[in-house]
């Protein structure tokens, strides 16, 4: 059964990969361009160069189904037909040949459900939670639907106000959006409540701008040291030989680091990858090669890991200018290499991020919170021209956006909470139902999770890699990037209270938390760091969705 899933999900993760990357789109008139951020024309011209040789004065703009490529096209592009064929194509990613992943779906389930009982468990999430904090696959779920039952006031409330501003600027009645206006429309209705369009940010966060800063906010924070070292890569095949003391890597852009605590330690070290590739799978990660840690008469074995992503690349003449949502994305998978490289838990088994699934994202989702804080913001956020810091007026509205549809955002959460779990529990009950009877019984028991479409979009599955794409992952886990949420909220509040960049509070985090791994309960480690239980609240006051 092992091998089985192991195969099936391998070939439904390739077949996300594939489908990715065989669709482009090229447009000749720029017109159709009207209203993108000049940073995705320049990146769309790029990749049409690339991959077009030839005069550079051909008209061309390509665009792809990564992220930095099509998210700009969803959110801002005037034309509609423009936004409608991008989502059409992302949306189909996983549901056509040769790269169709809906027969693969029931299958998995078919196989980890097998799985579960020969193991003496009702069904799969009973068997994966049991040693989590939810325990079992109900109480995962009861968690989910506490939690939108509190959110469904206000996610009604925000869908509300999103269609009537639509409908107030396109002079028509108000109704449902279709799928391919949500984004669009929630940019000009954030535009327009806050004045605030996130394009703004761009020049104040450099990539290397932002990693030299999260690097010196670490350092402040944890007590540790981080350095880069020098790196050669080697076409495959080549006889050469890496210069002494140069780390060899598997792209040109990929860099590699070391971390030492103050008093010289080494740590770990780990390797960064942050720019998409065809060859590279889709979106941002953090694993681990080693797990070091403390071994006989008083040595440690040095940890070493990688952080990777797909974030938005340079163009000619311009350094890689990231969103502060990419910004974002970065503190939180570096809260994940924090947790494995500051391991000092003496067995393997139990070190570093070898937590339970459900607190596992606690470390990476508490360093968010530092992008989101004005002395956090300070370290990375400088023009790269200039160098001067980000305008106060523009902070304090970039602050305000976290507030705006929030009950949006966690109840896209929760909806993919809701379908990873009804899956998983029900795998029995789903068991010989062709694709289609399965998205049909999903539909009604995901509908109050969504916003009500005027074309109602098909369902994620087929490219929900998180659950499908590995034997495990977030399979019937896909609550504790929520659950972990309410943890890190409540956790961060120490911080708020202390000072967000006292050393002493982030070395307590640091040998309470990042250094015990899986070496204690995840409840004992929590209450050992906030002195308390967690409480929920703070989580959805940080929002300003109420207590």
């Amino acid at each position: 059964l092992n091998t089985e899933i192991s195969a099936v999900t391998q070939k439904f993760s390739e077949n996300v990969l594939d489908a990715t990357n065989a669709w482009e789109l090229v447009v000749a008139d720029e017109s159709r361009l009207a209203g993108l951020p000049e940073s995705a024309r320049a990146a769309a011209r790029q990749s049409f160069l690339q991959k077009n040789p030839g005069p550079a004065s051909r008209p061309g703009w390509r665009f792809t189904l990564h992220a930095p490529s099509f998210l700009p096209v969803m959110k801002y592009a005037l034309d509609e037909s423009l936004r409608r064929e991008v989502w059409t194509a992302t949306a189909g990613i996983g549901r056509a040949a040769p790269h169709d992943n809906t027969a693969l779906i029931p299958q998995i389930l078919a196989l980890r459900d097998a799985k579960a009982r020969l193991l003496g468990r009702p069904q799969f999430a009973d068997l994966i939670l049991r040693r989590r904090m939810a325990k079992s696959g109900a109480a995962a779920l009861a968690f989910v639907e506490n939690l939108h039952a509190r959110l469904a006031p206000a996610f009604a409330r925000e869908q509300h106000e999103l269609e009537s501003y639509k409908a107030t600027q396109a002079n028509a009645a108000p109704g449902p959006l279709e799928p391919w206006e949500t984004a669009f429309w929630s940019e000009k209705f954030r535009q327009a409540r806050l004045d605030f369009d996130e394009e703004q940010l761009r020049p104040y966060l450099p990539i290397e701008g932002v990693l030299s800063g999260l690097f010196r906010l670490v350092e402040t924070l944890f007590g540790v040291r981080l350095t880069e070292r020098a790196t050669v890569f080697i076409e495959p095949g080549s006889n050469r030989e890496p210069p002494s003391g140069a780390v060899e890597v598997w792209h040109p852009e990929v860099k590699f680091y070391e971390l030492h605590d103050a008093d010289g330690r080494h740590l770990g070290s780990f390797y960064a990858d942050w720019h998409p590739r065809e060859s590279k799978r889709g979106g941002a990660w953090m694993n681990f090669f080693e797990t070091g840690g403390p071994r006989p008469g008083g040595k440690f074995a040095p940890h070493l890991g990688i952080i990777a992503g797909n974030l938005t690349a340079p163009v000619p003449g311009r350094p890689a200018l990231l969103t502060h949502d990419e910004v974002t994305t970065i503190f939180h998978e570096f809260g994940h290499l924090l947790h494995h490289l500051l391991g000092e838990v003496e067995v393997k088994s139990l070190n570093g991020v070898r937590v339970t699934w459900d607190f596992v994202e606690l470390p990476s989702q508490i360093m968010e919170n530092w992008v989101w804080e004005r002395a956090g913001l300070d370290f990375v956020a400088r023009h790269y021209e200039t160098g001067a810091p980000l305008p106060e007026d523009v902070f304090r509205k970039m602050r305000a956006t976290r507030s705006f549809l929030a009950a949006t955002a966690m109840m896209r959460m929760l909806a993919f909470s809701k379908l990873d779990l009804d899956l998983h529990l029900h795998a029995a009950e789903l068991a010989g139902r062709s694709p289609a009877e399965i998205e049909a019984w999903l539909r009604p028991r995901l509908a109050d999770y969504l916003p009500h479409y005027r074309t109602e979009p098909p369902s994620f599955a087929p490219r929900f890699t998180h659950i499908f794409a590995e034997s495990v992952g977030y399979a019937a886990g896909y609550y504790s990037y929520k659950w972990a949420e309410v943890l890190e909220a409540d956790a961060f509040t120490r911080f708020l209270k202390e000072g967000v960049l006292n050393p002493a509070t982030g070395r307590d985090f640091r040998q309470k938390i990042l250094a015990r791994g899986n070496g204690a309960p995840p409840e004992q480690l929590f209450r050992d760091f906030l002195g308390r239980d967690p409480d929920p609240a703070a989580d959805l006051a940080r929002c300003g969705l109420g207590a």
